[in-house]
C-alpha cells in the first residue's frame, strides 16, 4: 500500500482575480492576482506561484541531499523560469520550465557532488509531479560559476 499525505490551501476571492492565500494557521496569507490586462499584477500569478513552487522544492531537494554528507553549499539562488505557449485547442499554457541553481560554494568542498548531482532531482514532490506534465530543465552551478549539471 502506499503511503499518502494530504495538503491544502484556502483561496477566498479579494477581487476580480485576486485572491488571498491561506497556506495554515499562523502562517502569513499570499496574495495572487493575474497580470494586466487582465488582473492589476496585485500579487504573483498562477504562473508564477508554479514557478516558485518548483525553484523552492527543487531547491529544498538540493540541499537536503548535500546536507546529507555534510556539505554546506554556501548559500541557494534558484530562478526558475516558465515558457508559455498555445495548446492544440488554442488555450496558454506553461510548456516549459527551465531550473537555474546556483549555490556559493566552490564543487571542490563538496563530498560526493556526483551522487548528489544525480539524485537530488528525485527528492522533489513538486518538481517530479510537475515534470509529468511540462517538460523541465534544471542546471546547477557552483560558486564559481562553473555548470555541474
Amino acid at each position: 500500500m502506499t503511503e499518502q499525505h494530504s495538503a491544502s490551501v484556502t483561496l477566498r476571492q479579494n477581487q476580480d482575480y485576486q485572491f488571498d492565500i491561506d497556506f495554515a494557521p499562523g502562517m502569513a496569507h499570499l496574495r495572487s492576482d493575474e497580470s494586466p490586462p487582465l488582473g492589476a499584477g496585485a500579487g504573483p500569478s498562477p504562473v508564477m506561484l508554479l514557478l516558485a513552487a518548483v525553484g523552492s522544492c527543487m531547491s529544498s531537494s538540493l540541499y537536503f541531499a548535500l546536507s546529507k554528507f555534510k556539505n554546506d553549499p554556501g548559500g541557494i539562488r534558484t530562478t526558475a523560469s516558465g515558457t508559455l505557449g498555445r495548446n492544440e485547442a488554442g488555450r496558454l499554457r506553461v510548456v516549459h520550465i527551465d531550473v537555474e541553481i546556483h549555490f556559493g560554494a566552490p564543487a571542490a568542498s563538496l563530498q560526493h557532488l556526483e551522487r548528489v548531482l544525480g539524485q537530488f532531482e528525485e527528492f522533489c514532490t513538486v518538481g517530479a509531479s510537475v515534470r509529468a506534465g511540462i517538460a523541465t530543465d534544471v542546471a546547477v552551478f557552483d560558486g564559481a560559476g562553473t555548470r555541474l549539471k
